[in-house]
């Protein structure tokens, strides 16, 4: 069972990042899957969240306007687009797949560094 983030990086205020979570070994396509945030000393913060089918989506007011989430369950991946980054945004960006009943599953992480 692996959740894989990619796609992070070192961007200019105003950039863009597409954060890419591949899953395999578990059925995906069932799970919830939410993008989380963490700075270190800080409490881990949630993004993004996105249902199993991709029908339905939600936003912390931090993302709205500017991330997007999408999954393509044909290849068992979430994504999270992000534009207009900030320097508020750097952060370690995490995956996490989640199933009434069901073990939960966490990526290892991806570091976004938004700077100039």
């Amino acid at each position: 069972v692996q959740l894989v983030e990619s796609g992070g990086g070192l961007v200019q205020p105003g950039g863009s990042l597409r954060l890419s979570c591949a899953a395999s070994g578990f059925a995906f396509s069932t799970y919830y899957v939410k993008w989380y945030r963490q700075v270190p000393g800080r409490d881990r913060e949630l993004v993004a969240g996105i249902s199993s089918n991709g029908g339905a989506s939600d936003y912390a007011d931090s993302a709205k306007g500017r991330f997007t989430i999408s999954r393509d369950n044909a290849k068992n991946t979430v994504y999270l687009q992000m534009n207009s980054l900030k320097p508020e945004d750097t952060a370690v960006y995490y995956c996490y797949a989640l199933r009434l009943g069901r073990v939960n599953y966490w990526g290892q992480g991806t570091q976004v560094t938004v700077s100039s």
